[in-house]
């Protein structure tokens, strides 16, 4: 079976659920979105150095396939859905790591090239919500799922900072 199908040549796309859409749609815009989240957290982690951190991304990368599958399935329900205690569990990562990490200001993003990779997957986190939210005005976007999002890219900011701290490398912008 090929991966060439020539289904979309003009400009159309198959979702989960069967239905044929633009490819500029914002279901496929906001899907997209997190396809391209998940591919730079495959690279972060040929760069992390903490085992925990490469752990939990491997973690977040099974979630995002759930939540890039709930994303293009418009009718129906999707059958693994994104829940709420996903979102407490990353929550859960976040509130430890800010314990262990005591910071206390603004830092400069990218001190390492784990972090940098982190902190860029981070922005991509940040536009995928974007793409989300504005799905969510047209359709119907699950709160679990948008919660995670937003509570994903808080992750993968401390994630970078606690690569940086490994190294001493953490840095604060001085006012």
């Amino acid at each position: 079976m090929s991966i060439v199908t020539e289904t979309g040549d003009e400009g159309l796309t198959g979702l989960w659920s069967g239905e044929r859409v633009r490819k500029d749609d914002l279901r496929v815009e906001a899907y997209g979105t997190v396809d391209e989240l998940d591919s730079f957290i495959g690279e972060a982690k040929h760069y992390v150095k903490l085992a925990e951190t490469r752990r939990i991304l491997d973690e977040v990368q099974k979630d995002l396939f759930r939540v890039a599958g709930h994303l293009a399935t418009r009718t129906g329900s999707y059958v693994e859905p994104v829940a709420q205690a996903d979102a407490e569990r990353l929550k859960a990562y976040v509130e430890r790591y800010e314990a262990e990490l005591g910071l206390s200001g603004f830092v400069v993003p990218g001190e390492t090239p784990q972090s940098a990779k982190l902190d860029v997957a981070r922005t991509v986190c940040r536009r995928a919500e974007r793409r989300v939210v504005s799905l969510a005005w047209d359709a119907e976007v699950p709160q679990p799922l948008k919660k995670y999002l937003n509570r994903l890219s808080d992750l993968l900011f401390i994630l970078a900072r606690a690569e940086e701290a490994a190294e001493g490398k953490l840095r604060y912008v001085k006012s």
